[in-house]
C-alpha cells in the first residue's frame, strides 16, 4: 500500500491517495485539489471524507464529476456539503453512500476500509482505517485534538469519543487532517489531558 500526501488550500489540509491493489483511493480532497489528484491517480476508484468541514470537501464533486467515481461521506455531516453557513461559495457536493453506525466496515474494489465514529468536533467526525494506516481528519492530530469550539461541535461528545479511542487495542500510524504523521498509541498517552481539560 503506498500513501500520497498533500496539503492544500489555506488551512493547509491533508489530502491523501491511498493506493491498494493497483486502485486509488481518495480521501478528503479539498481546497483546490483535483489538479493534484489528476497527477498522482492511475486508477481512481473513490473519494471518502473523514467529516464535512468545508476544507476537508472543497473538491468533492469535482474529483467525483471527473473521475465518475463514489463519494463516501459520515452521515452526520451531510447538511455541511450543500449549505454551509460560514463559506457561502463553497462548491456543494452529493455523497453516493452516507456512513453511519459506530463502526462500519465496507469494501472498495477488494481494499477493506473501516469507519469509526468519533463525534465532538462535528457531528460526523470519523476516522478511515485502510490496512495499517488510520486517517484521523480532524479528531486527533499529533500532540492535539479537533477544536469544539465550533458551531455543531459538542466537547462532551469529544470526551465520549476520546474515551472510545483509549479503548482500542491495536496500533497503527495516524494520518491527520493537518499536520504530521503519529500512531494511535501515543494520542493514548495524550488523551486523558484532552478529556481533562473539556471536562
Amino acid at each position: 500500500m503506498q500513501i500520497k500526501k498533500q496539503p492544500m488550500g489555506p488551512y493547509q489540509t491533508n489530502c491523501y491517495i491511498v493506493t491498494d491493489n493497483g486502485n486509488d483511493i481518495i480521501i478528503d480532497p479539498g481546497v483546490n485539489a483535483t489538479a493534484w489528484i489528476k497527477e498522482n491517480v492511475t486508477n481512481p476508484v473513490a473519494v471518502l471524507n473523514t467529516h464535512g468541514h468545508f476544507d476537508h470537501v472543497w473538491s468533492n464533486q469535482e474529483v467525483k464529476e471527473l473521475f465518475n467515481i463514489p463519494l463516501y461521506t459520515p452521515k452526520g455531516d451531510l447538511p455541511m456539503l450543500t449549505d454551509n453557513a460560514w463559506v457561502p461559495d463553497l462548491p456543494p457536493s452529493y455523497p453516493d453512500v452516507l456512513i453511519e453506525g459506530e463502526v462500519t466496515q465496507i469494501d472498495i474494489k477488494g481494499t477493506p476500509v473501516t469507519f469509526r465514529h468519533f463525534p465532538g468536533h462535528c457531528p460526523g467526525c470519523s476516522t478511515i482505517e485502510i490496512g495499517e494506516a488510520m486517517f484521523s481528519g480532524d479528531f486527533i492530530f499529533e500532540r492535539s485534538i479537533g477544536r469544539t469550539d465550533f458551531p455543531y461541535s459538542s466537547p462532551s461528545e469529544m470526551v465520549d469519543s476520546l474515551q472510545r479511542f483509549m479503548t482500542l487495542d491495536f496500533d497503527k500510524t495516524v494520518y491527520p487532517g493537518h499536520g504530521d504523521t503519529t500512531t494511535i498509541q501515543v494520542e493514548q498517552k495524550n488523551a486523558p489531558y484532552w478529556i481533562q481539560s473539556l471536562s
